[in-house]
């Protein structure tokens, strides 16, 4: 930590921390400490509700409860019991393109981690041959005159090692890790998100759908009472004020059809780009909200332990590893460098004596280079390191902060989206039997057009209100499983099966390099 907590560490202090490492043979820089969980008891400001409210009869209406401590299943959306979304789920996770690219960057992120793994803990071993014909004078070596012009054949084995006194190397390995770490937690919020994003979509269409079964009822129900107005005109018993406005809210509902026609087919465009597919050629399922199964018990995990569930939490804590990390290199790089090189090998001048008695050659040599003077570019580098570990630590905070946003906006929403679809249930179930009262009434004669009118368009309201509510429940529940981090950890098998898609000119070649 002395490194961390003391930016204006400067070469004058190198004696000492020399010493030590040399003694200890210790990595230089900070150990990472994971850092501790925000210190609450609860998600929201007030306490949470048990139980949530219930609308009988009604998709989403039906009993939820929240348990404390439950863990989350991995394939929370199977709690929807609907094989429809179950299968779609299956194929986006087979085929979505952002998926498979998460997964190409952890697997390349691992390949650096072998990368870096050999470049710093093992010695660097090549092996040479040469050929050359030269000319040089005799006589610049004291030598009588002779034949200048000769071949030299030679072969060597060479050999380079850095010593890794100070722990720079570990520290690389480490950061290189860590970033791997980043990599693979990048790979989970992005099945978390697509799994989500799914589920949330094919409520949307089910409610649109529905949205578009009310309209389409209300419709007829107001063209049928435009042709009755119609008829009352011609024989006198209305205004054709009465008529235009009645032709103009079987206008308004047509503009509200077409509208949820088009946001049905935008939805169902999402779906197909979700599950990998163009929209021309994606065979996605009809939902129904009536079909969908509202989950009874809702996971409710420990505030402590969300950070560890939590995919961008998960991500950031390696992000700030990684830059720890960084900082342990910069501050090698300012110490010295042990290096220890060797060859081994044989010259001569014909390529037949090249293996002979009198042509091997070697050499051993160790050195030590103590950086003193490179412009400051070495302390401005660790005083970078030392900014980014900072930045990571902020953005780490504001993560934190931002998870704990999510499940508290989750929470009140899915106890004020119980209350909301009981209340709209009731509004359209009394608006329904208002409207269906006062139409009988102006059949009759004892009730005005205008009343009728009024009564229309609540019902309508109340309707398209009541199957938004019925969608809310579902996707508000989709919701607080997202954000409580999906039960990754539960899931058995890789997030994504890549294909082999690479060209098959490009294959590995072999060897060890």
């Amino acid at each position: 930590m002395f490194f961390l907590k003391n930016p204006s560490f400067s070469y004058f202090k190198l004696l000492p921390i020399l010493c030590v490492s040399l003694l200890s043979a210790c990595a230089v820089g900070p150990d990472f400490k994971q850092p501790e969980a925000p210190k609450t008891s609860s998600y929201t400001e007030g306490p949470v509700v048990k139980k949530l409210a219930t609308a009988p009869g009604v998709p989403g209406g039906t009993d939820q409860e929240f348990v404390e401590g439950a863990d989350i299943e991995a394939q929370w959306w199977e709690l929807y019991k609907s094989p429809e979304l179950d299968a779609l789920i299956k194929k986006a996770l087979e085929q979505n393109p952002n998926l498979g690219a998460a997964d190409a960057a952890l697997r390349a992120s691992q390949e650096n981690v072998n990368a870096q793994i050999g470049g710093q803990y093992f010695p660097a071993i090549g092996l040479g041959a040469g050929a050359s014909r030269q000319l040089q004078p005799s006589a610049i070596y004291g030598l009588p005159y002779g034949s200048d012009t000769y071949n030299l054949y030679n072969t060597s084995v060479n050999v380079s090692y850095k010593l890794d006194v100070f722990g720079g190397a570990r520290r690389a390995v480490e950061g290189a890790r860590a970033q791997a770490e980043v990599a693979q937690f990048q790979l989970e919020g992005a099945y978390l998100s697509l799994t989500a994003n799914v589920v949330t979509n094919a409520v949307r269409e089910a409610a649109l759908r529905a949205q578009m079964s009310a309209t389409e009822e209300i419709l007829k129900a107001q063209t049928n009472l435009a042709e009755v107005t119609e008829k009352q005109l011609v024989i006198g018993t209305v205004s054709k004020v009465d008529v235009t406005s009645q032709r103009t809210l079987v206008s308004n509902s047509q503009v509200d059809l077409l509208n949820y026609e088009r946001n049905l087919a935008f939805t169902r465009n999402q779906l197909a780009v979700l599950v990998g597919e163009v929209p021309g050629n994606a065979d996605i399922a009809h939902f129904d909200l009536s079909k969908l199964h509202l989950p009874e018990k809702l996971p409710l995990s420990v505030p402590s332990s969300l950070v560890r569930q939590r995919p961008d939490v998960r991500a950031a804590e390696a992000q700030l590893k990684a830059q720890n990390a960084f900082v342990g290199v910069a501050t090698a790089n300012l110490l010295p460098q042990f290096n220890i090189t060797g060859s081994i090998g044989s010259a001569a001048l014909t390529s037949a004596a090249l293996f002979g008695p009198n042509s091997a050659l070697w050499s051993i040599g160790g050195g030590i280079l103590q950086p003193l003077f490179q412009g400051g570019q070495l302390l401005a580098q660790r005083r970078g390191a030392l900014a980014n570990y900072e930045q990571a630590a902020f953005q780490y905070q504001a993560t934190v902060l931002n998870a704990f946003q999510e499940v508290a906006n989750a929470l009140r929403a899915l106890e004020t989206g119980a209350q909301a679809l009981k209340a709209a249930s009731d509004a359209e179930r009394y608006a329904y039997e208002t409207l269906d009262l006062v139409q009988k009434q102006y059949k009759l004669g004892t009730a005005s057009y205008l009343a009728v009118l009024y009564y229309q368009n609540q019902y309508q309201q109340a309707k398209v209100k009541s199957v938004a509510a019925q969608a809310t429940r579902f996707s508000d529940t989709a919701a607080l499983f997202a954000a409580l981090g999906g039960g990754w950890w539960n899931r058995v098998g890789p997030a994504f099966k890549p294909k082999d898609i690479a060209n098959k000119d490009q294959n590995e070649t072999s060897g060890n390099n």
